[in-house]
């Protein structure tokens, strides 16, 4: 039986905390996937942020759908462009993410992303600040103010502007 879920941060993170998601073309790819998850209606997504060896979202799994069926979709679409693209474009980034399991040639996520309900209205705000303010920490430095980060929903917070037509404003609904 499908559940009802509420809001939820989730954070996935690259096998081991590889630096893979520094180029654009990865970014991208995320952006993709997130832009298709929200079409289908599979999830509404709230927040994000694209760092160099993560990613962080707020998102909701919509009714009749199932958790590890999205996250899934999520992770395994981009996993396999990943891949695509380092075939075509990098061999040898590639191997750093051979594994040879026995379900898999080749791993890009860490297993078992983590996933904190937001019960709370002080939970959410502090994950959507943690979310939009990590480019900004200092071991990062990605950028001097979080709205000045691109791969982030933080400029559509501070703007009402809506760099990515995805994404929803946790007022919205």
């Amino acid at each position: 039986m499908l559940q009802t879920y509420h809001t939820e941060f989730l954070t996935g993170t690259i096998f081991n905390w590889e630096h893979l998601l520094v180029s654009d073309a990865f970014k991208n790819i995320i952006i993709s996937s997130f832009e298709w998850l929200v079409q289908k209606k599979k999830c509404t997504i709230n927040a994000f942020v694209i760092m160099p060896n993560h990613i962080h979202m707020l998102w909701k799994i919509s009714d009749g759908f199932d958790r590890e069926d999205v996250q899934g979709a999520l992770f395994s679409f981009t996993a396999h462009e990943f891949k695509r693209h380092l075939k075509t474009k990098d061999a040898i980034t590639l191997q750093k993410y051979s594994v040879k399991s026995s379900d898999r040639d080749y791993q890009f996520w860490e297993r078992e992303p983590m996933v904190k309900e937001c019960w709370t209205q002080k939970f959410f705000r502090q994950k959507l600040n943690y979310i939009h303010f990590n480019p900004c920490q200092q071991h990062w430095n990605l950028a001097g103010s979080p709205e000045e980060y691109k791969w982030s929903s933080a400029f559509f917070y501070e703007t009402g502007i809506k760099s990515f037509s995805w994404l929803s404003h946790f007022n919205d609904y």
